[in-house]
């Protein structure tokens, strides 16, 4: 069900805390996401092993290698609207670094918004992504998302503010 031809998806485990922990402290990775207070890597494991039950609502997904099985992301699905068919991406991130430009990140995409569309039922996937990310921009707009809208000035990263895009993609849009 939540099986690509490169990733599976699956609910996180208390054990990605410690690679998740590493991911939001390398700067490559978390360069265009949102900041928030450090925490320590037993703070993190607590989290971890307090995180609630995913429902169709909201939703905590680790991306790991179909080969492998290796841990290599995750994906916050949320916001849920079951009236007008609709889930916000809320977050997105590969995190392993030499997974990178090898289509891990669209197939992964691709397989929650099947999942989206074709399981939970919904007709519209959207998300913000910051405008001058432009390889997450690409591969948005690798799988059918469209710009929709812009808030601009909305997210500040070493003293400048950059403007968030709004994309969306209909369940027949997507690629």
């Amino acid at each position: 069900m939540l099986t690509g031809e490169r990733v599976h998806l699956r609910a996180l485990e208390p054990a990605d805390s410690e690679p998740m922990w590493r991911w939001y402290h390398d700067p490559e990775v978390g360069r265009w996401m949102e900041t928030a207070p450090p925490i320590s890597l037993a703070q993190n494991m607590k989290r971890g092993e307090e995180r609630p039950r995913n429902t169709f609502e909201q939703m905590l997904l680790a991306i790991e290698t179909l080969d492998e099985r290796k841990l290599i992301g995750y994906a916050a699905l949320g916001d849920t609207h079951f009236v007008s068919g609709e889930i916000t991406l809320e977050s997105f991130a590969l995190g392993e670094r030499d997974h990178w430009g090898a289509g891990y990140a669209t197939d992964a995409l691709r397989v929650i918004c099947r999942y989206a569309f074709e399981e939970i039922g919904l007709n519209r996937v959207m998300l913000w992504v910051v405008a001058e990310n432009a390889a997450a921009v690409r591969l948005y707009e690798r799988v059918g998302f469209v710009v929709e809208g812009r808030r601009r000035e909305a997210f500040r990263r070493g003293g400048k503010r950059y403007d968030y895009l709004m994309m969306g993609l209909l369940a027949h849009e997507l690629r």
